[in-house]
C-alpha cells in the first residue's frame, strides 16, 4: 500500500537533494493548486450530508483517474488514520497541520507512490493538489500539479468565473488559485545580520516567509518558506517566475556571505560547525529546536567541504526522522517529551555514523 509506504518509511521524494538543483541552499520547492466544486459550500460549511455528497464525488473521480487514465494513486479518508499517522504526513509536509488535526469521514487525502503528489481533500478548500520537488524546480512542480488538476477538471465541475478566476474559500487565493513555496537553508545570511531586513523587502513586493511548516509556524534551523502571498490577478508563469527570480537572489546572497564568513571568520566557522557534529554524534539527550539547529550547522559544513562524508539527503531525511511523530511510530510506542529526546539522540548518532561508515565502504 502506498500510504502504509510513506508512513513507515521516512524517505519521500523532495529529500534526494541530488535530483534537485541549488539543492544545498533550497531544499524543497511545492506548488499547491486550490479548486473547489461548482455549487458546493466551502468545507467549512459542509455538514454531515453534504460533506458525505462532496466527498464522494471528488473519490469517484480519482478512482476514474486510476483506472481509465493508468494512474495509481491512494485515497484515504482521515478517519482511517490515526492521530500519529496524521502527524507523520505533516512532518514529512506533506499536508498542513490544520489537516493533520481533523479526523472526518468525509476529509481525505490522495498519494501517490514517492509522495512527490499529494491533494487534501476538504482541507480549506475541497481539493489542493500539490507537488513537492527536491531543489529549486518551481516550474517543473507547477507542470505536474497542472497536469493532474487538469485530469481532476475532466471528471469534476471546478467553481470558476470568467472575471474572477478559480473560487476559493479565502480571498486571497482567488484567481489562479496557485501557491507556489520554496524551502531555503539560510544559515549564512542569519548569521551576517541581513535576515530581517531581507524579509522586510520581501513582504513589500507581495511575498511572505514562514515557518518550517508553513502558515503560523516559527522559523527553526535556519530554515525558511519563502511564497507568494497574492494569486489574483497574475498568471500562472508570472507567481511562479518571480518566486524563482527572488529565489535565484536570495541563492546569489547566501553563497556571498558563505564566502564572506568562510574568509573573514574561519575559525569560528570551523569551531560552530565541529561542536555541532561532536554534540549530534554525541549527545544523549536532545530536543527537537536543537537538533534542527545543529543540523543546519552541519549542513553548512557538509556544503562548503569542511565536513565529509555526509550525503545532504541524510540530512534532509533527518529532519524529518527526528520529529516526535515519526519518533514514536519507529519506536512502536508513545514516549514522553524526555524519552523523545533521549531516542532522538540514539537516531541521530546511529544514522550519521552508519552514513558516513557505507559512504567510505
Amino acid at each position: 500500500m502506498i500510504l502504509e509506504k510513506i508512513l513507515t518509511e521516512n524517505d519521500v521524494f523532495w529529500m534526494h537533494a541530488e535530483q534537485g538543483p541549488e539543492a544545498d541552499i533550497v531544499i524543497s520547492s511545492r506548488v499547491r493548486l486550490a479548486r473547489n466544486l461548482k455549487k458546493v459550500p466551502f468545507p467549512h460549511l459542509l455538514n454531515k450530508d453534504n460533506g458525505v455528497q462532496c466527498f464522494d464525488k471528488i473519490k469517484t473521480a480519482w478512482k476514474q483517474i486510476n483506472t481509465l487514465e493508468g494512474y495509481n494513486f491512494d485515497l484515504k479518508t482521515l478517519d482511517e488514520l490515526s492521530y500519529l499517522d496524521k502527524q507523520i504526513l505533516v512532518e514529512k509536509h506533506l499536508i498542513s497541520p490544520n489537516h493533520g488535526k481533523v479526523g472526518s469521514h468525509y476529509q481525505g487525502v490522495v498519494l501517490n507512490s514517492n509522495g512527490s503528489i499529494c491533494v487534501m481533500i476538504n482541507e480549506e478548500d475541497h481539493m489542493r493538489t500539490q507537488c513537492f520537488l527536491p531543489g529549486l524546480q518551481v516550474d517543473k512542480c507547477y507542470e505536474q500539479a497542472e497536469k493532474i488538476d487538469d485530469k481532476t477538471e475532466e471528471y469534476l465541475d471546478i467553481a470558476f468565473d470568467s472575471r474572477r478566476g478559480y473560487l476559493t474559500s479565502c480571498p486571497t487565493n482567488v484567481g489562479t488559485g496557485l501557491r507556489a513555496s520554496v524551502m531555503l537553508h539560510l544559515p549564512a545570511i542569519v548569521m551576517s545580520g541581513q535576515i530581517k531586513g531581507i524579509f522586510q523587502n520581501l513582504g513589500q513586493i507581495g511575498m511572505t516567509v514562514r515557518g518550517l511548516y508553513g502558515e503560523g509556524t516559527e522559523a527553526m534551523g535556519n530554515f525558511f518558506q519563502l511564497s507568494n502571498q497574492i494569486t489574483i490577478g497574475q498568471s500562472e508563469r508570472d507567481i511562479n517566475n518571480k518566486l524563482t527570480i527572488i529565489s535565484r537572489r536570495l541563492i546569489e546572497q547566501e553563497r556571498l556571505s558563505r564566502e564572506k564568513i568562510l574568509k573573514d571568520m574561519p575559525y569560528q566557522l570551523e569551531d560552530t560547525i565541529g561542536r555541532a557534529y561532536g554534540i549530534l554524534t554525541n549527545a544523549r539527550i536532545i530536543n527537537s529546536n536543537e537538533a534542527l539547529i545543529m543540523l543546519s550547522s552541519l549542513r553548512l559544513g557538509v556544503d562548503l567541504g569542511i565536513i565529509k562524508g555526509i550525503k545532504p539527503f541524510t540530512l534532509n531525511e533527518l529532519m524529518v526522522a527526528i520529529r516526535p511523530a515519526h519518533l514514536q511510530k519507529k519506536a512502536g510506542r508513545e514516549m514522553t517529551p524526555l524519552q523523545r529526546d533521549e531516542y532522538r539522540a540514539i537516531i541521530i548518532k546511529e544514522q550519521l555514523q552508519r552514513k558516513i561508515s557505507d559512504d567510505q565502504e
